[in-house]
Formats: C-alpha cells, structure tokens, sequence
C-alpha cells in the first residue's frame, strides 16, 4: 500500500511559477506509475501529467504542455510537478496518484485507473 502526502501549493499571480511535491511512504514506489490530477471547483477530475515507474517516460494534458513538468525520484519516494507560466484556469485542487501497473500501456488519464490518492494541495492563480 502506498500513502502519498502533497505539498508546495499556495497563491501566486499569473505568469509565476510553483513546485508541488508529492511525499510516498511504503518500500515498492518505483513500482507505481505515478501522476497529478486537478479538480476546479464544480468540475470533474482532471488528468494533467503523469510518469512512468523509472522517469523515462512521461505525458501531459495540452493545457499544461510545455509549461509543466512531471519527475520522480525513487530513493526519496518523491514526485514533482514544476509549474511554470500558471494561469487562472490553473486554479485547482491538484492530487497526486499511485497507479499499480506492470503493463508497458503504463499511461492513463483516467483517474478511475489509478489506487492511491493523496488528500490534495490548493492552487490559486490570479489574474
């Protein structure tokens, strides 16, 4: 079992950067596809990047490609999303996810396919 703890959220204004970070606990993270989702307020979940066990691979949603980047680091059980260029639709609750996956289709954007999910860390961007 995996619990995850999200971090590195706030306020900021348009243009401005931000660094989530994603804390695993349990001894098997490397064997987690891992990702981010974000929820705006009276929307459904949203998938916006996710990465493969090792880093090697990874995906975005086209609202954050180019701007955000997805990595992990396995000896510290940690995921980051750099957010870079944030906009006011950026404004969220962003969660990290766990997904147990042994399938070289590691990639999902549906976040029914993943098992773990962290409590969720706010982002606000004004205008």
């Amino acid at each position: 079992q995996v619990q995850l703890v999200e971090s590195g959220g706030g306020l900021v204004q348009a243009g401005a950067s931000l660094r989530l970070s994603c804390a695993a606990s349990g001894r098997t993270f490397s064997s987690y596809v891992m990702g981010w989702f974000r929820q705006a307020p009276q929307k459904e979940r949203e998938f916006v990047a996710a990465i493969s066990w090792s880093g090697g691979g990874a995906g975005y949603a086209d609202s954050v490609k180019g701007r955000f980047t997805i990595s992990r680091d396995n000896a510290k059980n940690t995921v980051t999303l750099q957010m870079n260029s944030l906009k006011p639709e950026d404004t969220a609750v962003y969660y990290c996810a766990a997904r147990r996956s042994l399938s070289s289709a590691w990639m999902s954007v549906r976040a029914n396919e993943y098992d773990y999910w962290g409590p969720g860390t706010q982002v606000t961007v004004s205008s």
